[in-house]
């Protein structure tokens, strides 16, 4: 994964860093609880008219930071405990990036991805077919 870049400051927050926030905030405040369903990737583009590249961007530094844990095929869950603690913890408990449970989350992606692509194809492809 990329490098998340460092806000400078004075800079306002990107759109991914101002929706992380905001998830924290409902953490922080119990309106979302430990063990608790973060809201879908497709909600919360909604919500924030935002990318699904900014959706994933913004749930990553949740994991980053240990406010959340992903279930491959399930989704993303408020971690049971939140923020420095936890992602300390994790570093030194969690196995390293390229274990099966981390290739099935980046397969399960992939596969929504293609999916979503295949769909834009078929689409694009009957337009055309109907225009001519």
């Amino acid at each position: 994964m990329p490098e998340t870049p460092v806000p400078q400051p004075g800079q306002p927050p990107l759109a991914y860093e101002r929706i992380a926030e905001q998830l924290k905030q409902h953490i922080r405040m119990h309106a979302l609880p430990p063990g608790a369903a973060l809201p879908s990737q497709s909600h919360l583009m909604r919500q924030h008219r935002a990318s699904s590249l900014t959706v994933q961007k913004a749930i990553g530094l949740l994991r980053q930071e240990g406010w959340a844990l992903s279930r491959p095929g399930k989704g993303a869950f408020v971690a049971p405990r939140q923020g420095a603690e936890a992602a300390g913890d994790r570093a030194r408990t969690e196995t390293p990036p390229h274990t099966l449970a981390a290739a099935l989350e980046q397969i399960a992606e992939l596969r929504d991805r293609v999916r979503r692509l295949e769909s834009t194809l078929s689409e694009t492809r009957g337009r055309s077919a109907r225009s001519d």
